[in-house]
């Protein structure tokens, strides 16, 4: 499995892309910087919370509060340097970062979930894709906007790919576990971001009839 100090560094990175597009989705609706603050904060710790209450262990950011000021310090980055950017550009920066960080959060939740031996082995592919979309599917039904686990695009099924891929892995090959880990982070971010670039949509067959 990976070691404790990989899985600190992927969550403050998956912690950064989430707090910034929490606050650059909401900029056309001209929020204020302590609602920024409040919507970056819940968009990176809402699908570990989840993860951890259903761990029934500990919410890790209750010993670490180094998570809530990397929250705070990078929705203030984003909120003040969004002006230097064109506003054509902010909703395509937004995907990408969002897919960096559910390729990196989905990694860590799965992780933990194998570190308390969770349901092996459906419970860390599921507790994955819960802590890498529950953040954003939380921030885009407060700030009002439709989630993007609900439109066509390939958005869940990256995720989902990723974590059955890394547990698979890791339960074949332990010793190259931080490897594998970021092998994931990379294939998933790279699935996604194709998604993005060619506007990959989820096939007819898996979508309902209505």
């Amino acid at each position: 499995m990976p070691t404790i100090d990989f899985s600190f560094i992927i969550a403050m990175l998956g912690t950064v892309a989430f707090s910034v597009t929490a606050v650059l989705s909401v900029l056309p609706k001209k929020i204020d910087i302590f609602g920024a603050i409040v919507l970056g904060i819940i968009t990176a710790i809402g699908g570990g919370t989840m993860r951890d209450i259903i761990l029934g262990v500990p919410v890790f950011w209750g010993s670490e509060l180094s998570y809530l000021w990397v929250a705070i310090f990078s929705s203030l980055i984003a909120f003040y340097g969004n002006s230097i950017m064109s506003k054509k550009y902010i909703y395509k920066l937004m995907l990408y970062l969002d897919g960096a960080g559910i390729s990196l959060f989905v990694i860590q939740g799965a992780e933990k979930a194998i570190q308390y031996d969770f349901a092996w082995p459906i419970g860390p592919i599921l507790l994955g894709v819960l802590t890498a979309i529950g953040g954003g599917i939380t921030r885009d039904i407060i700030a009002g906007n439709t989630t993007l686990l609900m439109k066509k695009e390939l958005y869940a099924v990256p995720v989902t790919i990723g974590a059955i891929l890394y547990v698979c892995l890791v339960s074949f090959f332990p010793q190259y576990n931080v490897i594998i880990g970021i092998s994931s982070i990379i294939i998933t971010f790279l699935i996604r971001s194709i998604a993005i670039k060619k506007r990959l949509s989820v096939p007819k067959w898996m979508l309902t009839n209505g």
